[in-house]
């Protein structure tokens, strides 16, 4: 017992260590946005950036993100009692564990400032011409339209573990000890699947909720899969008739190259040629005008001699 409380209360403190510094991030995050708006508004007091709706806002948030399992209750190592068993997370702490999941909205924020469209010059000007807003909604659809795949499958990994952890607080009083985990990890993904065995089924009203709920979300996760499927074979039969026109371009360019080249031979023989025809026409010349001078210096001697 006293083993098992150890690992309970080295992993709330591990919580409570990670939900401090979550709170450091999104103050810092509330920081670096109230001075952009001060940035771009031109405003130098920051009381006016900052209004009784943004400060709930702030507080709200701080307030959803600081619930969690705290590192608290008895200690049964330091007072051990016969008939005591151990609860590796009590009612409150499911509860608590539950409502942690509303740090999910902190996703779409972390997606919006990693992506490389929020960063991308080309993108802003562009969106700022024709009035678009980088907001999470247009930043997932173009991870969608890129990268359908992997945003199908980290949604489908994300479903499975919120669900079965959902589950597993809604029976863990109707499972047995030693099957606890397991069966409710078993559940989910046969249940996603639409596959059903039967060995294990949920018994509370909570439980079959969750299940209903996986298993419509498997049907249309499916459904998704097989359309992403199918673009992915449509877009290979295109790359194909496009690397086909592309290779028809390439030998088109080559026999232009080739053609080119022919006439710039040809185009440099004939001035070459031109050159030498140029040559001869004056060495012709030349020749004839000492052949004319001969033939005039011939003659005045003739008739000076007597």
């Amino acid at each position: 017992m006293a083993k098992w409380f150890a690992y309970s209360f080295m992993v709330r403190c591990l919580i409570t260590l990670s939900t401090a510094g979550l709170l450091i991030l999104i103050l810092a995050f509330q920081i670096k946005e109230i001075q952009l708006f001060m940035l771009d508004n031109s405003v130098t007091d920051w009381r006016i950036a900052v209004s009784a709706p943004k400060l709930g806002l702030i507080g709200l948030e701080l307030l959803v993100c600081s619930l969690h399992p705290f590192p608290m209750g008895d200690f049964p190592c330091l007072d051990p009692k016969p008939d005591q068993t151990f609860l590796f997370l009590s009612d409150i702490d499911m509860l608590l564990s539950l409502l942690m999941f509303l740090r999910l909205y902190l996703v779409p924020r972390a997606v919006l400032l990693r992506s490389s469209v929020l960063g991308d010059a080309s993108y802003r000007s562009i969106g700022s011409l024709n009035k678009i807003h980088f907001q999470y909604p247009f930043v997932l659809r173009v991870m969608v339209n890129s990268q359908p795949g992997r945003v199908l499958l980290i949604f489908t990994i994300g479903l499975w573990l919120i669900a079965f952890w959902v589950l597993s607080v809604c029976e863990r009083q109707h499972m047995d000890e030693n099957e606890y985990l397991g069966g409710t990890f078993w559940l989910i993904p046969i249940t996603f699947l639409t596959i059903g065995y039967g060995d294990v089924v949920p018994v509370t009203i909570c439980g079959k909720v969750v299940c209903l709920f996986t298993g419509v979300m498997g049907v249309g996760c499916t459904a998704l899969l097989v359309a992403v499927a199918a673009d992915k074979l449509e877009f290979t039969r295109a790359e194909k008739h496009v690397h086909n026109f592309m290779m028809d371009i390439q030998c088109t360019k080559e026999m232009q190259m080739i053609m080119c080249d022919l006439s710039s031979n040809l185009s440099n023989s004939h001035q070459e040629l031109e050159k030498r025809i140029e040559s001869l026409d004056r060495k012709l010349d030349e020749m004839t005008k000492l052949l004319s001078l001969l033939v005039e210096s011939k003659h005045q001697q003739a008739q000076t001699v007597p």
